[in-house]
Formats: C-alpha cells, sequence, structure tokens
C-alpha cells in the first residue's frame, strides 16, 4: 500500500520545502512518489510568494532510489517501448524539469542517497550533504550503463564519474564536495537548519536576479553540451534496457535481491 502522505510540502517566508516521506521504504521512488514529487515542485514554482525550494527527505536515508521490490509488471506484458515511455516521461523528464524550474532549489542528503536517488538531488542548484552521506550508481550490476539522468560526468568529471559507475562504490560526501558536485558538508545534526539557514539567505534576493544568474548558468552548461549529451546518454541507457529484454526477457539483469546484497550496509 502506498504511503498516503508519501511526499510533504510546506512553505513560509520565501522557502517551500519538499520532503520525501518513505523512511520505511529508505524514500525509495514508486511512480505514484515521484508524480506527487513533481506535482510538488509544480506548485512551489507556481506559488509567486515562494524564492527558493529546499528538497530533504525523513529517515536514514535520502533515497534508495528506484521501487524495484515490488518485481514490476509480468515480463511477457512489458515491452521497451513501453519502458521508454515511462522513463522518459518520469525519470529523465522529470529530472530534467526540476532542474530547470526557475527559482534557486537545494537538496540536503543524509544516509544513502542510490542511483535514482542522484535523479533527485542532482536537478537541485545546491547540494548540502550529512557527514555520513553517500552517492552511488551500482546499476552497471543490472547490466545498464547508468541511471537515466546521466549527470555523472558533469557532476564529477570523466575520471570520478568513470570510477563509481565501473565499480559501483559510493562516493562520500567528503569526496563529494571535493569534485564539486556537493556545496558544503556538515554534521548529520546540522544537515537541516544549514539548508534551511543558505535558503533564507538566497530568498532575501530579488527573486528576478536569482531567475537570471540560475538560467545563465544552466543556459552555459547547455551551451558546452550538457542537455545533448543526457538526451544522447538516456538513448544509450535504453540499449541496456534492449539487450536484457533479448537476454532475459526483462528490462535488467539483476533482480532487486541480488543488486540489495551488493549495495548493502544500511
Amino acid at each position: 500500500m502506498e504511503h498516503k502522505d508519501q511526499i510533504l510540502y510546506e512553505a513560509g517566508d520565501g522557502v517551500a520545502v519538499i520532503t520525501l516521506n518513505r523512511p520505511e521504504a529508505a524514500n525509495a521512488q514508486s511512480m505514484s512518489l515521484l508524480d506527487d514529487l513533481d506535482a510538488a515542485w509544480s506548485r512551489a514554482e507556481a506559488d509567486d510568494d515562494v524564492r527558493v525550494i529546499v528538497l530533504k527527505a525523513n529517515g536514514r536515508h535520502f533515497s534508495a532510489g528506484h521501487d524495484l521490490k515490488g518485481g514490476g509488471p509480468v515480463p511477457d506484458k512489458i515491452t521497451l517501448e513501453h519502458v521508454y515511455g515511462v522513463e522518459a516521461r518520469r525519470y529523465l523528464g522529470y529530472s530534467l524539469r526540476w532542474r530547470n524550474v526557475p527559482k534557486p532549489s537545494i537538496a540536503a542528503v543524509q544516509g544513502k542517497c542510490i542511483a535514482g536517488g542522484l535523479m533527485l538531488c542532482w536537478p537541485c542548484d545546491l547540494i548540502v550533504a550529512a557527514e555520513n552521506a553517500q552517492f552511488s550508481d551500482p546499476v552497471v550490476h543490472m547490466g545498464i550503463g547508468g541511471v537515466e539522468y546521466h549527470g555523472h560526468t558533469w557532476e564529477l568529471g570523466p575520471r570520478k564519474a568513470k570510477e563509481i559507475l565501473f565499480t559501483g562504490r559510493p562516493v562520500t560526501a567528503e569526496e563529494a564536495e571535493k569534485a564539486g558536485m556537493v556545496n558544503r558538508v556538515v554534521p548529520l545534526d546540522e544537515l537541516e537548519a544549514t539548508a534551511m539557514e543558505l535558503a533564507g539567505q538566497i530568498a532575501r534576493m530579488h527573486p528576478f536576479a536569482l531567475r537570471q544568474a540560475k538560467r545563465a548558468v544552466n543556459q552555459t552548461l547547455d551551451v558546452q553540451g550538457f542537455y545533448a549529451a543526457v538526451q544522447s546518454v538516456f538513448d544509450t541507457h535504453q540499449t541496456g534496457h534492449g539487450n536484457a529484454f533479448s537476454v532475459a526477457g526483462f528490462p535488467v539483469l539483476m533482480r532487486y535481491d541480488e543488486l540489495k546484497g551488493k549495495i548493502s550496509g544500511g
């Protein structure tokens, strides 16, 4: 049964706070959770009183990624065309839309941030990480070259991106800060306060100037090839699904229980 309040939303003093609220599942992302999350982003975008958006998560972990535990549809009822359509909309599409919401956004990350979890924090403009945060994309274990939103190369640089993809190992908060992926690393008990203090500081700036500053940076990345590269790598991602279909009749080569064993640790 879905958690009826899997996404929480509150706003005040120019800041909208969106909270992932499925702690019993390490904030794993069902389709309905992603739809509710997108609705919360849209609500914050449409509210003229909101100048900054903070994305955070309840529980020990920011997000365990896509919810694979249910196993999905029976293999003979699912096609590559179906998978492509779902992922283009809810995975790549949502992440790109959140990236381009014309208001500054801050992700506050604690604990595990695995695969699809990266697709929630990477679209944010700033990331504040707790000292215990770990960022990973272990889906090469599943026969896929990386999650649908390929921020890896842009966020970490090519060599570190290859390392975490090839090995599946997590990047620590300290490593992420050194690579420029994370803005600040703080003790766990200071995470929310730090993110909110930063949001409050930004919210005092002129909203149109903030919008233009964000657009300037995002447009620069797009001129450098970000948007075209992300679209191209999404199609490469789909060849992984195609191969899995041809080998196993299912869009991945490793099921949830096997993958969980490889990335376990809390």
